[in-house]
């Protein structure tokens, strides 16, 4: 059944508030439903011209995304914004040098504590293990289990002393925790690497130029391979799989006119290489480890000739780790691999000798490979949740009798948990909210100091006006300026955070590194409380740590009995579990707009956020978000962006395409995006008006860190919110669509949501079909091994 165009003139004119069966037009009070004719077959592809075919999108994992093929790459998927962000720090850190010794910006500080965690991470490991010598091959462990891999993967009985686990020692009570030092501030910190020298870069530039490479990758190329950058270029043409956005296909260009007869595909370096840069790119997609398997597949599809030698030549130079983690159930169910059955394991007494226990001989196995930041930083934040669990007193409890006792609902069963554990995980919706708000409050009564952090200051912002008055004295916070120092109690003599409570409000958009940071700045005997919606997005960066947590059970956890409020509130509650629900909105909460192509949805974006909306609903274009799957394609946020800009602010983009007035979304770290607008620019750079403060951009910085900001993807909105929504489902959207996508796009609305709607069917079956994309991760395997599992 095919519809009419939706009038232009209103909102009010829009189609009935379902988004599985988008309505025919008419007035107000029309309540006649049809389906959307499906997009043309010449839709626009959600890649820009200028981006290569991706190739070997599933190299590593169902959410890895490709990388563009310019020294720029413009990422066209919301995972691929982080890596964007991550290519114009890095190219940016030299460029902050001379700034840095005047004053300590906040991305400057957020950094400095990166490092400093990071160091301090790493002399933690050099003291459990010495590390494998560099140039030598396997031994060992780890060839022990690569070879136990390759007889699993052949059919044969590993050796059983490879997986043999000695038996746990019984658990005691733990003793007193004794607190590692801590640096007093990030502050004392480097704030940033030295620029390269002019030199350096112009050394570098020579080599490139010889290789047939941009030599504008120069001074990012110094900077990202250090001193000694042109020898080592020569030495390893490969290594300029390091700068971020070159692609293999690249770097093999480049080495074959440095090296010519001598460049081939089974050269020990290329293949080292290539490893360390697929799990680059799925760490980009979330995972801080791959499984062996999946990693010499993906090795084989960049044609590696030798998979196995190349993962032992990284191991071998120390350019990854190899871990092997045993599985019990739970971990085998949520990962897909299936108990090994019994008959593997029961060859007699002699095995039991050699093997150990039937038990740990007898659980699934696998093994993994990781880059040494991310699986320490595991590690790290492991160990950390230990101390939290362990190391609240006893008797501390008490003196929560005098605030449990008149709380009621979910609310009560916060505060109980609260009062008799270290770690409390927290899950509902927005409105949910309100109870770590009560929290907050009780604790600040009891004379505890306490705090709560946000992904966003938006996020703050809405926190802080639950709280009232008592969010006037720093009682609510975002996460990079907790880190960073700028927000906060501030920290102890130890390093620590001055606090006995900290509430983390956002969880799930807490990647692996930013948690171990935190959890590792807690005091011994402080509180932890992790609140966040499940349903939403995982984090930008690598981890799953919400997730894990809730999978480990290692700790209470309580489910808000608060529901979001409104039509919106229904709308979205029903995708949360895989239902697309017919809702009614009386007052036009929800409006479908349906498309028929990526022109119109275009089109029809501008029209509701620069007239329908704000003429309905009196909701101003500055406060509204458009939200679309992707940055490139007729309707992703560039067409979008740009489409808005000349409505809303029209002018010749002076200054990289930028204008004072420009709404902008800033990234100053990976992963991060914050709201502002253009002031000014001149000989310093952009000069941004941001939640946090007023930002200054280098020139050479902004196409790396600055966007338009009028329409964002769902990444980028998680965590903040809006009193008005248009989320664009172009008809070539459809396999970017997942259930957690739709999730955070329907909930970013506060009044008012409207659906751009030119996927047909593909919506309902996203919301009904596609859950979130696995993520391989150890978090909970290694949890498991330190923290009993709660009641």
């Amino acid at each position: 059944m095919s519809t009419e165009s939706v009038p232009p003139e209103s909102t009010e004119n829009a189609g009935p508030a379902t988004p599985e069966a988008a309505g025919e037009p008419g007035t107000p009070d029309d309540t006649a439903t049809a389906q959307p004719e499906p997009a043309p077959a010449d839709s626009a592809s959600t890649n820009d011209d200028d981006t290569p075919p991706a190739r070997d999108a599933e190299d590593v994992s169902e959410g890895e995304e490709t990388l563009s093929a310019d020294a720029n790459p413009s990422a066209e998927s919301e995972e691929e914004t982080e890596a964007e962000a991550e290519a114009g720090t890095e190219a940016g850190k030299a460029d902050e040098a001379a700034e840095a010794a005047a004053q300590l910006s906040e991305a400057q500080a957020e950094l400095a504590a990166q490092k400093l965690e990071r160091e301090r991470i790493e002399r933690r490991r050099a003291e459990k293990a010495e590390p494998i010598a560099s140039g030598t091959k396997l031994s060992g462990k780890a060839a022990d289990l690569l070879a136990a891999v390759r007889a699993v993967e052949g059919g044969a009985k590993p050796p059983a002393a490879v997986f043999a686990e000695p038996a746990p020692a019984p658990r005691r009570p733990a003793p007193e925790p004794v607190r590692r030092h801590r640096p007093a501030t990030p502050e004392s910190a480097a704030v940033a690497a030295p620029a390269p020298a002019a030199e350096a870069v112009e050394g570098v530039r020579r080599v490139l130029s010889g290789g047939g490479a941009p030599e504008a990758l120069a001074p990012q190329t110094a900077a990202v391979l250090g001193e000694g950058a042109e020898d080592l270029l020569r030495e390893d043409p490969w290594q300029l799989l390091r700068v971020p956005g070159v692609r293999p296909e690249q770097a093999d260009g480049f080495a074959r006119a440095l090296l010519g007869p001598q460049c081939a595909p089974d050269d020990e370096r290329r293949g080292r290489a290539v490893t360390v840069w697929l799990l680059e790119q799925a760490a980009l997609a979330g995972h801080t480890a791959l499984e062996l398997p999946t990693l010499t597949a993906a090795l084989g599809r960049q044609a590696v000739p030798d998979a196995e030698a190349a993962v032992q030549s990284a191991l071998a130079e120390g350019e990854a780790l190899v871990f092997q983690d045993a599985l019990d159930p739970v971990d085998a169910a949520r990962t897909g691999r299936p108990e090994e059955p019994a008959e593997n394991h029961a060859n007699g007494a002699a095995d039991e000798e050699e093997g150990g226990e039937d038990g740990a001989e007898s659980r699934p196995v696998r093994v993994l490979v990781g880059l040494e930041r991310y699986a320490l930083a595991e590690e790290s934040l492991a160990d950390a949740l230990a101390r939290v669990v362990n190391s609240l007193a006893k008797e501390s409890s008490a003196r929560w009798e005098s605030v449990t006792a008149g709380a009621s609902g979910s609310t009560a069963e916060l505060l109980r948990a609260v009062a008799g554990h270290g770690l409390v995980l927290h899950t509902g919706g927005d409105a949910s909210r309100a109870e770590p708000a009560a929290l907050l409050t009780a604790a600040r009564t009891l004379g505890l100091r306490a705090v709560a952090a946000c992904h966003t200051p938006d996020g703050r912002q809405r926190f802080a006006a639950l709280l009232g008055e008592r969010a006037e004295d720093g009682a609510v916070v975002t996460v990079p300026g907790l880190l960073a120092g700028t927000e906060g109690p501030g920290r102890d003599a130890d390093g620590a955070f001055a606090l006995d409570l900290l509430v983390l409000l956002d969880a799930p958009q807490l990647d692996v590194e930013s948690a171990a940071m935190l959890v590792e700045s807690l005091p011994d005997g402080a509180r932890l409380v992790l609140s966040g919606d499940p349903a939403v997005l995982w984090s930008a960066g690598p981890g799953r740590v919400f997730a894990d947590l809730l999978a480990a059970r290692a700790c209470p956890q309580v489910a808000s009995r608060t529901p979001d409020p409104g039509p919106i509130g229904e709308l979205v509650s029903g995708v949360g579990i895989g239902e697309l629900n017919q809702v009614d909105a009386p007052g036009k909460e929800i409006v479908i707009v349906p498309v028929r192509e990526a022109g119109e949805a275009v089109h029809r974006t501008v029209q509701l956020v620069a007239d329908s909306v704000p003429r309905a609903f009196g909701i101003t274009p500055e406060e509204t978000v458009a939200i679309t799957p992707g940055h490139g394609g007729a309707a992703g946020t560039r067409a979008l962006n740009a489409a808005l800009k000349e409505r809303l602010n029209p002018g010749p983009g002076r200054f990289g395409g930028f204008d004072p007035g420009d709404r902008i979304a800033y990234s100053p770290a990976p992963g991060r995006t914050v709201p502002g607008r253009v002031v000014t620019a001149d000989a310093e750079g952009l000069h941004l008006s941001c939640a946090d403060g007023p930002v200054v951009v280098p020139r050479e910085r902004v196409e790396q860190v600055v966007r338009h900001g009028w329409a964002l993807t769902a990444h980028q909105a998680a965590g903040s919110r809006w009193p008005a929504a248009v989320v664009v489902l172009p008809g070539d959207a459809g396999q970017a669509l997942s259930r957690p996508w739709v999730y955070t796009a329907f909930g970013r609305g506060e009044r008012h949501l409207s659906v751009v709607h030119g996927v047909e069917q593909a919506l309902p079956k996203a919301v009904a079909e596609v859950p979130a994309k696995p993520r391989t991760t150890r978090l909970a395997v290694l949890l498991r091994t330190q923290v009993p599992a709660a009641e």
